[in-house]
Order: C-alpha cells, then structure tokens, then sequence
C-alpha cells in the first residue's frame, strides 16, 4: 500500500471563551485537517495544530512545507515504511505540527488496514485514560467555579492551573482558592509558559508545596540555563519540560543538564512515531510523563488518548484531554464522552473516527 496524496484543509472553529496563558491566548482554532490517501483505499486522517507563539507554525507555513516538501517526498512511499517516512521527514527542521499529522495519519491508515486500534497497535496497555482539565487565567472564584462544575459534570479531579503571572501573588492566590474549593481530594499541579523568572519560581513553589501540588511545568525559561538548574534542583515537585524539549534529542539534554525531572509527551508536536522514542526514553531514565495539550479539538483529543492508554509509563498520571469542551463546534461526527474522570479510547480500526463532511465544508477556510 503506498501514499498516493497528501491532503491540507485549513479550518476555523471558534472557542467559547479564550483559552488565556502566559505564552500567549487563543480565540480560534485554526488547524489543518491532514489527509493521507492510500492506492488501495484506506486514508487517514490527523490533526495539524499550529502554535505560532511556540514553534513558529501557521496555518500557512502547515500547508506550505506538506504541499512543497513533503508530499513531494512521500508520494509513492510504502505505508508500512514509518523509518523511511520518518527519515524523509526530518531532513526538513522543525514543523513539528506538519510532521506528526503525517504520522499519526499513517498509523491511522496502517490500523485500518490490518483491522486493529491504534492503542493496540502501539501497546495495547488499557482501554481508557484519566483526564485532566486545564484552567486558563481567571478570577480565582471563576477559576474555582469552572473546577467545580467539571468535577460535577464530568468526575474530574486531575487539574492543570496555568501560572506565569505578575505579580505572582495572583496565581497563588488562585491554587489556593481552587485547593480549599476542590479540597485534599483533587490533584493539582501547575504549568507557567515560562512567565516568571527562576527566582520568582523558587518563591512560589515555596508557597504551592504548602498546597501539595503535583507537578510544575516550565515555570521559568530553559535558556535561562543557570537559574533553570538551580531551580530545579531546589524543586519539591516533578519539573516538567514541554516547550522546551521538543524533541527526542531536546529531552535528552533537558534530562541530562538538569532542566527537568519529568517530561510532556504531545502527539501533536511528535506524533505517534516519535512520541515513542520520547517515552521509552522517559521511561528507561525512570522520569515521569503527563500526556499533553496543545488547545485540541476531538481530533487531537482521540490521539492524545489513543497514545497515552498504549503503554503504562503514559497512563500512568492523568492526560489533558478536556480542552474540546471549550470548543464552539468541531469536525468529528461522534461526540466524545468523558464520564467518571475518564475517556475511552476507540477499539474500532485506527483512530475510529470520521470526519463531518458538512461540518467540514462549514468550517474550511479555502473555499
């Protein structure tokens, strides 16, 4: 079975409200819809999500490096060949959103073909994964609110607080409103964009240990390599690296220069191919993974859990797999259920998905 085309659809979704952070806030969910065609029927489908503000990806730039570089590459390549792909792929720099579409698809498609899910076929280690919310910059009684009604609704009791802001008192004022709101029973762990500095970092984890959080993730930037170390170093919690190790050669350096102790693994940023590199890496250094979120829709959503239920060492602590609710509309034909605190993953072939091709049409922007 080879690759015939590579298909790129921009598309537009509203949120409901803006998810806000340090690194920046998003409105609009522009993704690109990738399509892999096969010679002998099957096509798979991903999620492109640009982040310009992270990785310098757009909609356009998306589009652009498939269109004229990487179809033209892999056009006529084997399915099954995933070192060839993967090798073709990373002779282009970066693009890491374009890149693991293309992935993901190709698992999507190599799923179809041989009658198995994606979970089974990279692990198979459950069928479901805990979920956690992500609560974006608020009031602290909003903040609290919108916890509130996710554990009411939905069973959730995993939390991810994004942190980052000036003064810092605001974000330990919110922790602190959300852990007596939430009580001793909910997890809470932070995210800071890289908004505070390494020493407006070790001051508020002094203050967040008090609150037994969970995890931080990037508190301060990684380029600030002397402070990243010493706080780290001095850190009470697992320190996360997202941003900043990208890659599997970034973990790496971020594990081995004491950048971090934990790592986040997003299959949109790597795909499925080399979110596996990534994790086995995590796991055989014996570093603590959380299944990440780029702001996805349902799309995204599906592969981040499809990934993160494969294997023990990514089920393990609960994924951020709620960021669709925020989300005016999406493409996927079928609703995606989050029930106790967790979400299923598909045991249809592939991903298990389908587009709305109504909805699509609706939504695109090339039209």
């Amino acid at each position: 079975m080879k690759i015939t085309e590579i298909e790129t659809i921009p598309y537009a979704i509203p949120y409901d409200r803006p998810v806000k952070f340090a690194s920046g806030e998003v409105h609009v969910a522009e993704h690109v819809l990738v399509r892999v065609h096969t010679d002998e029927g099957p096509t798979g489908i991903a999620d492109a999500v640009p982040r310009p503000y992270t990785y310098g990806e757009t909609q356009a730039s998306v589009i652009g490096v498939i269109e004229q570089i990487f179809a033209p590459q892999l056009t006529g390549t084997y399915v099954f060949a995933r070192e060839q792909v993967q090798a073709r792929l990373h002779r282009t720099v970066g693009n890491p959103a374009a890149k693991s579409a293309i992935d993901m698809a190709l698992w999507d498609i190599t799923g179809q073909a041989l009658g198995q899910s994606v979970t089974r076929l990279l692990g198979g280690y459950t069928d479901r994964m805990r979920v956690s919310h992500m609560l974006g910059f608020d009031v602290p009684e909003r903040m609290a609110a919108e916890a509130e009604r996710m554990r009411e609704t939905y069973g959730i009791t995993v939390f991810k607080v994004k942190v980052g802001r000036r003064p810092v008192r605001l974000d330990l004022d919110v922790c602190r409103v959300l852990r007596e709101t939430l009580g001793d029973e909910a997890e809470l762990y932070v995210d800071g964009n890289r908004g505070w500095t390494a020493a407006e970092s070790a001051a508020a984890l002094r203050e967040l240990d008090t609150l037994g959080i969970t995890l931080a993730e990037e508190l301060c930037p990684a380029d600030d390599v002397v402070g990243r170390r010493w706080l780290v170093s001095r850190s009470p919690v697992p320190f996360v690296a997202d941003e900043s190790a990208t890659t599997p050669a970034e973990v790496t350096r971020s594990l081995l220069d004491g950048a971090a102790t934990a790592v986040s693994v997003k299959t949109a940023r790597t795909g499925f191919t080399q979110s596996q590199r990534v994790l086995f890496q995590c796991e055989g250094m014996g570093v603590d993974v959380v299944m990440g979120n780029q702001v996805d829709g349902r799309l995204g959503t599906v592969c981040t859990a499809a990934f993160g239920a494969a294997y023990a060492a990514s089920s393990r602590r609960a994924g951020e797999l709620s960021n669709f609710l925020d989300m005016s509309d999406d493409l996927l034909t079928e609703q995606l259920v989050i029930s106790g605190g967790t979400l299923a993953v598909s045991d249809r072939p592939g991903l298990g998905v389908a587009i709305d091709e109504d909805k699509l049409a609706r939504y695109r922007q090339d039209n």
